[in-house]
């Protein structure tokens, strides 16, 4: 009889055991994925891209980078260009130009960062240089609180800050600190 109630005890401990390790059993599929990768390091690389976007058969932009580096993995995800990007926008055939030193675009935002002598030409010669530009994409609306310069037409206006369409037409320097009108 005590043997049998032994055999009693250690079924009934190792019915607790097996359940105990059944409800803590969790779904941890996307843990065991980030195995081997650092929330520090990229998910992925790109080097020397050249994309290039279409639409209705016809080639919209163009964005050459030498290296991109993909952070998805992160909570605010985001892609990084360390070395830079030229991005070439075309509308109705003509043609501007995007260019700078550092390019962060935060996924969840759609704002893309320019950093380091960013200069814009547009389709009509409109030239923006600033340190630092933000683009909204949703918005498609341009702006930094950094100096800027931007010529247009015959002038060159120097400021602190700058606000714009992605087409210009509506672009205005903040903070005037010169204005200079060129002669033709």
């Amino acid at each position: 009889m005590q043997e049998r109630i032994a055999k009693y005890k250690i079924l009934n401990i190792v019915i607790a055991l097996v359940m105990a390790m059944f409800f803590s059993c969790k779904n941890n599929f996307k843990d065991i994925q980030k195995i081997g990768i650092s929330e520090n390091e990229p998910i992925g690389v790109a080097e020397n891209i050249n994309l290039k976007y279409t639409d209705s058969g016809k080639v919209k932009a163009i964005l050459k980078s030498p290296k991109m580096y993909d952070y998805s993995n992160r909570k605010f995800a985001y892609n990084e260009f360390t070395d830079g990007v030229n991005l070439e926008l075309f509308e109705d055939g003509k043609k501007s130009v995007v260019v700078s030193d550092y390019a962060i675009i935060y996924n969840k935002t759609n704002i893309i960062d320019l950093q380091g002598n960013v200069v814009i030409t547009t389709h009509s010669n409109d030239t923006l240089f600033a340190e630092q530009l933000y683009y909204d994409q949703e918005k498609e609306w341009l702006f930094t609180n950094k100096p800027v310069t931007f010529r247009t037409g015959r002038d060159l206006i120097n400021g602190n800050g700058f606000d714009s369409n992605s087409k210009f037409t509506n672009a205005e320097v903040l903070e005037i600190t010169g204005l200079i009108t060129v002669d033709e």
